[in-house]
């Protein structure tokens, strides 16, 4: 059912669109730490595991679908949200053992760094060495590239696309296919945006415009960063050549009419794309429990395009 007048209502209560994110984050990514404490699974389906990177590592969070803790294909690599700003493997470990457990799949979370503290584009950086460290050297372990799938949500949505064109681009590895969920692909969320649903839906629910503008502020190293591709993904000139692609949007998401975009630019760029929009849905949805009907049916459309399907 659609969202009605009561819920909207509330929604809008909770939006706080004037809430200044730059001074803020650190009390949402407390918040995000308590949060975490009450929902957390058993830790015998997940082990802490670090990626050699020069002189440090990137953490990553390895999930298995059951107790036996097989690493065996296939393998979703997890870029989590949370506006590069907050987030990480612990606030996005239910979820994780969630698709390992219902996809019947290794899920390894990745532990980039965040802005503001690390801006653009290291956290990215961090990401790709990872996705690097799995195509090209086997670590955790090994498996064939074919059977990787890159995974993430919103800005884990943006850096999943970002590091499929790096990989195009660096030619060090192909990446098969990628799930982007309500991603962020473009730069520009204010009333100039040319996307209908940033205005439509960019202050009545929990997701507002201006925080997804506080957002890249804050992941943007320089002004002139948010046209560069590797930030924008929907601002490169050339998208040939990339992964067989899933987009999942959400109705009423500012984002959602970027990342229908970003699909259609793949489409007629040759590739091999998939776009749904999730009805009565907003930004962040994804990470509710399975019991919210939108949630088992976007498993059900990933499950499918994991198999092949469309």
């Amino acid at each position: 059912m659609a969202i009605n007048k009561m819920m909207r209502a509330a929604l809008k209560a909770l939006s706080y669109p004037d809430l200044h994110v730059k001074k803020t984050y650190k009390l949402q990514r407390q918040w995000d730490t308590f949060m975490t404490g009450q929902i957390s699974p058993a830790k015998q389906l997940f082990e802490d595991w670090r990626v050699p990177k020069g002189n440090g590592s990137v953490p990553v969070r390895v999930f298995f679908p059951d107790a036996k803790k097989q690493l065996a294909p296939p393998v979703l690599l997890f870029f989590h949200g949370g506006g590069w700003v907050k987030g990480d493997i612990n606030s996005y470990t239910r979820v994780c053992a969630t698709l390992a457990r219902s996809l019947d799949t290794v899920v390894i979370s990745v532990n980039y760094r965040l802005a503001p503290e690390h801006r653009f584009p290291l956290g990215l950086e961090d990401c790709y060495h990872a996705a690097k460290m799995l195509y090209c050297s086997g670590f955790p372990f090994q498996v064939n590239p074919e059977d990787v799938t890159l995974m993430g949500d919103s800005a884990g949505g943006n850096l999943a696309a970002v590091v499929s064109q790096m990989a195009r681009d660096r030619g060090e590895f192909a990446v098969k296919q990628q799930i982007l969920i309500y991603p962020a692909t473009y730069y520009d969320h204010s009333e100039h945006s040319p996307f209908p649903s940033v205005q439509k839906n960019g202050t009545d629910y929990l997701l507002t415009s201006k925080r997804v503008s506080d957002y890249m502020d804050m992941y943007a190293a320089k002004p002139e960063d948010k046209l560069n591709p590797y930030f924008a993904p929907l601002m490169a000139k050339d998208l040939k050549n990339q992964p067989r692609t899933l987009i999942l949007t959400a109705e009423f998401d500012p984002l959602r009419d970027e990342g229908e975009a970003y699909g259609m630019r793949l489409l007629e760029s040759g590739n091999d794309v998939t776009v749904v929009r999730v009805k009565d849905t907003l930004h962040g949805y994804f990470v509710l429990p399975m019991q919210y009907e939108p949630v088992r049916f976007s498993y059900e459309v990933i499950e499918k395009f994991l198999k092949g399907g469309k």
